[in-house]
């Protein structure tokens, strides 16, 4: 039986994005792109595997966009790092669903917290260091410390971690200062992209609430 919030939640989305598309004369490309990116998010934080055939598309259309505005770290992050893990995600919660088709929540040790602050640290230095030495490339390092949270907080949702909820609201907030600063310049595409940001830390928030709850009836 299709579930009426589901629906709910799938039309609103989608109207928003066409009004949205319009209004900003980016519809098909900036529209999909918001209506993707929403859907994915919110069926991301009911737990249901859904979002990761959102995520593929909505990473395909981010990595053009982010091609388009000299922010080749989000591009390359975007086609070969997160668009196949998106697939990764996709069968790995095939084998950890519940009765109702929702994905088992988990929960950090101490010990993973260390892990993913180490790992998400360095990793955004050394990746801000690299793009850096391209000619062209904008906001280096921001660029990379975005890329970075958003791997650990991919890895951590594919592993049906609660905390991943956590890195993504870190990593909407930094995200949301690139494509402010890019939409400042005049950059392509971006004010759909600031949008798809903002809708982003929305739905983040929520499902951060809704993983606590699943994790406190798990445990």
């Amino acid at each position: 039986m299709i579930n009426k919030k589901y629906l709910i939640i799938t039309f609103f989305c989608f109207i928003l994005s066409l009004l949205t598309g319009l209004l900003t004369n980016d519809l098909l490309l900036g529209g999909t792109n918001l209506l993707t990116a929403l859907l994915c998010a919110y069926f991301a934080s009911e737990g249901k595997r859904s979002n990761y055939i959102l995520g593929l598309i909505n990473y395909l259309i981010s990595g053009y966009i982010s091609y388009q505005n000299q922010l080749y770290g989000l591009f390359f992050f975007y086609i070969f790092v997160f668009s196949p893990l998106q697939v990764q995600g996709f069968f790995s919660w095939r084998k950890n669903l519940d009765k109702e088709d929702s994905v088992k929540v988990r929960e950090f040790t101490f010990k993973n917290s260390i892990i993913i602050t180490l790992s998400c640290v360095i990793g955004s230095f050394v990746l801000g260091y690299l793009l850096s030495l391209i000619p062209s490339q904008r906001l280096a390092f921001m660029d990379a410390t975005s890329n970075c949270i958003n791997l650990c907080g991919i890895i951590l949702m594919i592993l049906r971690f609660k905390e991943a909820w956590w890195l993504w609201l870190i990593n909407n907030i930094i995200d949301l200062g690139i494509w402010i600063l890019t939409v400042i310049n005049g950059g392509t595409g971006s004010i759909m992209m600031l949008l798809v940001s903002i809708g982003y830390l929305l739905i983040n928030i929520y499902g951060i609430v809704k993983w606590n709850i699943e994790a406190k009836k798990n445990r």
